[in-house]
Parts: C-alpha cells; sequence; structure tokens
C-alpha cells in the first residue's frame, strides 16, 4: 500500500458535526428557557463562531477564550442576559453527548483495518473523546490527537510534531491526512510535509488556492487511494 498511516478530521469528515451543533445548541437554549433559540440564533451563532474558528487557526485566540466569546458575542448582538460562560459549559456537555457519524464513515475504517488510523482533531479533548467513545469507532483508533491536549492546532506544523511522536512514525511519505477542510487540514498536511486528501462531499469550489493531493466525494474513495 501507498499509505500505511491514516490521520484523520474528525468534525465533518467522519463526524456529522452540523447534526451534533444544532442538536447540543437547541438542547443548551432549552436549559436556558429559550426553547426557540436554535431556529432565533442560530445563523448568527454560525457566523460568529466561523470567525472565531478561523482566528484560531491563525493563532489570535485561544481554544478556551473562544469557547466563551463565541457566546458573549451572540448575547451582545442579540440583547440576551445569559451568562457566557455557564451557556458555554453546558454546550460542551450536550456537544460531547453527540455521536453522529458521516456516511460511510464506520465502512471505511473497517475496509482500513491494515492501515494505522488515528485522529488529528481541533477541538476540547473531553467532547472529542466523549463523542468518539459513544460511536461505533471507539475502538477504531490508535491515537486521538486533540488541539486542546497539543497545545496547537492545525494548520500548524507542531501538532503534527506531536502526532507524529505518539505515533512514532518516522516516514512521512508513509502517512496520509483525510479532512474537509482546506485551511485546517489540508493546509497543515501541506505545512507538514505529508500528502493530503480533501474530503468534498458536497463539491464545493475550491478558490483558495490551497492544492490537496487527493481529492474525494465519498470516504470509501480512499481505498483507491491507497491500494
Amino acid at each position: 500500500m501507498k499509505y500505511e498511516i491514516i490521520l484523520f478530521d474528525v468534525d465533518d469528515t467522519l463526524f456529522d458535526f452540523s447534526m451534533s451543533q444544532k442538536n447540543a445548541l437547541h438542547n443548551t437554549f432549552v436549559a436556558f428557557g429559550i426553547p426557540t433559540g436554535l431556529a432565533d440564533y442560530e445563523a448568527k451563532y454560525k457566523e460568529i463562531s466561523k470567525v472565531l474558528w478561523g482566528d484560531l487557526e491563525q493563532g489570535l485566540t485561544t481554544l478556551s477564550a473562544l469557547g466563551v466569546e463565541r457566546f458573549r458575542r451572540l448575547f451582545l448582538e442579540s440583547k440576551l442576559e445569559i451568562d457566557a460562560d455557564k451557556f458555554s459549559s453546558a454546550y460542551l456537555e450536550n456537544l460531547g453527548r453527540q455521536a453522529y457519524l458521516m456516511q460511510g464513515a464506520v465502512e471505511i475504517c473497517g475496509n482500513l483495518a491494515g492501515c494505522r488510523l488515528a485522529v488529528i482533531t481541533n477541538g476540547y479533548a473531553n467532547v472529542q473523546r466523549a463523542r468518539i467513545g459513544s460511536s461505533p469507532l471507539h475502538n477504531t483508533f490508535e491515537q486521538l490527537i486533540i488541539s486542546e491536549e497539543a497545545g496547537f492546532q492545525k494548520p500548524d506544523t507542531r501538532i503534527f510534531d506531536y502526532a507524529f511522536s505518539k505515533l512514532k512514525i518516522t516516514d512521512k511519505e508513509k502517512v496520509l491526512i483525510v479532512g474537509d477542510s482546506l485551511t485546517s487540514d489540508i493546509q497543515g498536511g501541506i505545512n507538514y510535509g505529508i500528502d493530503t486528501c480533501w474530503y468534498n462531499p458536497l463539491r464545493k469550489e475550491n478558490d483558495t488556492g490551497i492544492k490537496p493531493t487527493y481529492e474525494i466525494y465519498k470516504l470509501n474513495d480512499i481505498l483507491k487511494i491507497i491500494e
């Protein structure tokens, strides 16, 4: 096989983050006495969150600051008198209970049984470990490389140093990273000098100038690459 080690992103690659986020937000708004909160504020929340995750990738904020700041901005703009710290804690707890998988995730991991599989994800350790741990993929990965524990996030090369150390990898040519984010997963892989596979199920146009080694529309297409 061309690749022996596959590094998978989690959100919107193996796990359906949109569904997870939607359910976690709804449950948290309900707990805070706002049953229509998801319908009323989801769009604005996603706008704010996208900006802050972009800032995180560029090293302009920290994960701990992001968690509260997205809700602080949302509540300020929406004129809601809610404690952002308490809401953030409840939201992350709810998010950790969501383990919706992308179509084909279980199948591709089973079909890659001859490879070493690991996760490399930007996110909160407790949340990501809880979600993976309660899913059918709980015994799938050799290592869970999570930015909060590593101290760095994709596309920073230092999270890859951390991953390679944990996995005792010495040959970059045997490693492939698979992910949905051009700016995080693919740029990170390019920065580190490993081959990249952009998972693009919605067939989005790539107007970034970031060029993945491969582009796939279904997870099972990874088999064609490694064979």
